[in-house]
């Protein structure tokens, strides 16, 4: 189990060996070379995760919608960014 802060605990709140760890968790896949950079799959779509200065963005490719980017600010919580990225494009 992880510990981390509660779930509607804003992600800058949350140290980056327990994001990353949190990314794991989630089936993410952390870029050997570009270490801010993460790649999910899932079954019906993939994306592209960069953890910015200022915020996350994720490049969805895939699900019938062709490319899509958004971008989440550090200030929202944790499970608010997590619903919202792996809700798919």
């Amino acid at each position: 189990m992880l510990n981390l802060p509660p779930s509607n605990t804003a992600l800058y709140n949350h140290p980056l060996p327990q994001l990353e760890a949190w990314l794991l968790s989630l089936g993410c896949r952390q870029d050997e070379r570009l270490r801010h950079r993460w790649t999910v799959m899932r079954s019906s779509w993939q994306a592209e995760l960069l953890l910015d200065t200022e915020q996350v963005i994720v490049r969805y490719v895939g699900g019938g919608v062709g490319e899509v980017v958004r971008s989440f600010k550090y200030s929202l919580s944790r499970q608010d960014i997590e619903e919202a990225i792996f809700a798919g494009p």
